[in-house]
């Protein structure tokens, strides 16, 4: 499979309506401040030969205080654990999503900003 799960992950929240203006694939141009959903791919490995890879996906949440970003990051946690197993993105087709690490306070080093950070893991197969 030549599934990058990122942009599994991207295309599915960016299409959620609540979403669309805050999920990016990287942080270019991005202003301190501004609610951002950063998604990033941490690993996973092949689980069944050329059938079904598992993706280990880390997405996260930055906002201007910290009751906005736990309630942006829990609202990512809720859509990728409940809406997106068994939804085709693209090409994948999501079979499973588990958590790994629930949104935990996460704060910047650099810029200072409240940050929640959460891990899930997909796993898909082509559609």
């Amino acid at each position: 499979m030549r599934i990058d799960p990122v942009s599994v992950v991207f295309g599915f929240l960016k299409a959620q309506k609540e979403l669309t203006d805050s999920v990016t694939g990287d942080l270019v141009g991005r202003e301190p401040g501004q609610a951002t959903v950063y998604i990033e791919h941490a690993g996973g490995f092949r689980v069944v030969r050329a059938r079904m890879d598992r993706a280990d996906i880390v997405y996260q949440v930055y906002a201007r205080d910290r009751q906005e970003a736990a309630e942006l990051a829990y609202a990512v946690r809720e859509l990728l654990l409940e809406a997106l197993p068994g939804r085709q993105v693209g090409d994948a087709l999501v079979l499973d999503v588990t958590e790994g690490i629930s949104p935990r306070y996460f704060p910047d080093t650099t810029s200072r900003e409240h940050t929640y950070q959460g891990e899930v893991t997909l796993f898909i197969a082509e559609a």
